[in-house]
């Protein structure tokens, strides 16, 4: 009994983690197929757990998907911890991206040439401090109100 459930686990394992690559390759079961010499069919049966495959089959599948043959194997706490990294490694690019078209705006828009090389990378903080120097002239200004007759007088 104890084998049989091993098998099933294994034969669902490897069927999940086929599926699961062939949606990263982002092809459908028939271009696999065809990329992999196998019928649509066949690779259907494997998603589904309804057939088994060889050691033959585990090369044609991880060639045609550019996978390693133990990626079939992976447990799914496994994909998720890579997933996990993968994204972190993903937010990092985005933010180091981001910083770099901000420093990038700075020094377009915002600086004066005179001033390039006093930027600094994580200066992207600051980048709209010329608003708030711009709300202090305004505050600085004289004010006008306009009395009953319509005239504006300075408070």
């Amino acid at each position: 009994m104890k084998d049989n459930i091993e098998e099933i686990y294994i034969r669902n394992l490897f069927s999940r983690n086929l599926r699961r690559l062939r949606r990263i390759a982002n092809i459908s079961q028939v271009s696999l197929a065809d990329d992999a010499g196998l019928t649509h069919n066949f690779i259907n049966d494997i998603e589904n757990g309804k057939k088994w495959v060889s050691a033959e089959t585990v090369g044609k599948l991880s060639k045609a998907l550019k996978a390693e043959p133990y990626q079939f194997f992976i447990s799914d706490a496994k994909w998720n911890d890579q997933a996990t990294e993968m994204f972190s490694l993903y937010l990092d690019d985005l933010t180091n991206s981001f910083e770099k078209m901000v420093k990038e705006y700075r020094i377009r828009y915002i600086t004066d040439d005179d001033d390039d090389e006093d930027i600094e990378d994580n200066e992207y903080e600051d980048m709209f401090e010329f608003a708030d120097e711009d709300e202090d002239e305004v505050e600085g200004d004289d004010e006008k109100v306009i009395n009953e007759s319509g005239e504006g007088v300075s408070e």
